[in-house]
């Protein structure tokens, strides 16, 4: 529970470290590395952190890609808790 909610602060804080530096026209955070953090468990705080900042959300590819990975990743989730928890009980 610690990672996710890491990795979720992380997410949501490369959005808008990007964001900022996007208005500033400084080097940027590769997108590759904002999709990395989504995969790896990030993608519900990069998604807030597209909306909240307004950073992403012309691209398809993050307003698609971003929540497809939520979603896969809750999927798997809850098909682990189903396995896991009926096991401990």
């Amino acid at each position: 529970m610690v990672y996710l909610i890491g990795i979720n602060l992380l997410g949501l804080a490369m959005m808008g470290i990007d964001k900022a530096k996007a208005v500033r026209h400084a080097w940027r955070i590769s997108e590759k590395a904002l999709f990395a953090v989504g995969i790896l468990g990030g993608s519900l705080g990069a998604w807030l952190g597209m909306y909240l900042f307004h950073h992403k959300t012309r691209h398809w590819y993050f307003v698609m890609g971003m929540p497809l990975i939520l979603a896969v990743q809750i999927m798997v989730g809850v098909f682990f808790l189903g396995k896991v928890l009926p096991a401990l009980f």
